[in-house]
């Protein structure tokens, strides 16, 4: 199982899902400026060197590390037809034992949101947790006010569950979020999220 982990790529209709490189710096670090308004209402505060060479390097240090160690998944998604970075997901926080769960979270440049991509992904990243993986769980959060996210995430067979206070700090304040989960044997319905 580690050695199916270290060489982890995924392959939906439109892309290619693959652990980040050092030779993407460039393209990550202009999609992430280039959409930076669009990004930080939903995100942790940046570091100061958030895209700098040096933190882009750290990252993929890190994404190398958690999937060797099997901890995390961070993948690229970059369209096929023309190699074109789009965004990002993880599967995070993985749990072994008799949690076997994991947390996913993403993020798109503004230029490809609300074209399918996220929800391709999103459906590869569940299928490789469950399947390759045998996670039963897999937990997601977001803004209430996240309509879109809500909405992706219940397409994907998430679920709502409840409401974290305070659960992350989100462009330096202290939020609520949503908690979703999908669940590997239950398929259950949707919510009225917006």
């Amino acid at each position: 199982m580690i050695g199916s982990r270290k060489k982890v790529k995924l392959e939906t209709e439109r892309m290619t899902l693959r652990p980040p490189q050092h030779g993407d710096f460039r393209a990550w670090s202009s999609l992430r400026r280039d959409s930076t308004e669009f990004l930080q209402p939903w995100e942790p505060t940046w570091a100061s060197d958030h895209l700098s060479r040096k933190g882009y390097t750290n990252r993929v240090y890190w994404a190398q590390r958690a999937i060797n160690n099997g901890t995390a998944v961070p993948l690229l998604m970059f369209r096929r037809e023309d190699d074109c970075l789009l965004g990002a997901i993880t599967l995070d926080n993985i749990r072994r034992g008799p949690a076997q769960a994991g947390t996913t979270g993403y993020w798109v440049g503004q230029p490809y949101a609300r074209s399918g991509y996220m929800k391709e992904a999103l459906e590869a990243v569940v299928h490789y947790a469950f399947t390759t993986l045998d996670l039963s769980r897999i937990e997601s959060g977001c803004l209430p006010e996240n309509t879109p996210s809500r909405r992706l995430l219940e397409k994907c067979g998430y679920k709502y569950e409840g409401v974290a206070q305070s659960y992350l700090q989100i462009n330096g304040r202290w939020r609520n979020h949503v908690l979703y989960a999908n669940l590997r044997h239950d398929r259950r319905g949707r919510t009225d999220a917006g």
